[in-house]
């Protein structure tokens, strides 16, 4: 059977890869759960932070505050704020945080396919090790 073509060069992950410590540091940043649930939700359009906080299941106030920080460092998440009574301030993608919307929503749906399967294997994994524990 034939191998399909490779899109990526495998060698970008290499040590002697001179971007590698810069390919590190991003992925470490946008690999993170929050970073990935919060740029999914964030794809449907700006949202208000009471409202992005409950559509990121789980997320507790803190981490999001800090998850958009640090999206907002990276600039792929912008923030605006209004003037008004009550304030209201919005979060939404930037130009480059939309690049990561394919990718993101591509390993949503990997691990959506995928998780019962590795749920099963992790609990034959489990199983085997504490009988060879005994």
């Amino acid at each position: 059977m034939a191998r399909a073509a490779r899109l990526i060069d495998p060698d970008v992950c290499d040590a002697a890869n001179h971007d590698s410590e810069m390919i590190r540091d991003v992925l470490s940043r946008i690999g993170d759960k929050w970073t990935l649930l919060v740029v999914g939700v964030l794809h449907a359009g700006p949202l208000r932070f009471t409202s992005l906080q409950r559509k990121v299941r789980g997320i507790s106030q803190r981490m999001l505050t800090l998850t958009l920080k640090q999206l907002e460092r990276d600039g792929l998440v912008s923030r605006t704020s209004y003037a008004e009574i009550p304030p209201r301030v919005e979060y939404e993608l930037t130009t480059l945080g939309h690049t990561l919307i394919e990718p993101v929503l591509g390993l949503a749906d990997w691990a959506s396919t995928h998780g019962s399967t590795i749920q099963v294997n992790r609990a034959a994994f489990d199983a085997a090790r504490e009988e060879n524990i005994r």
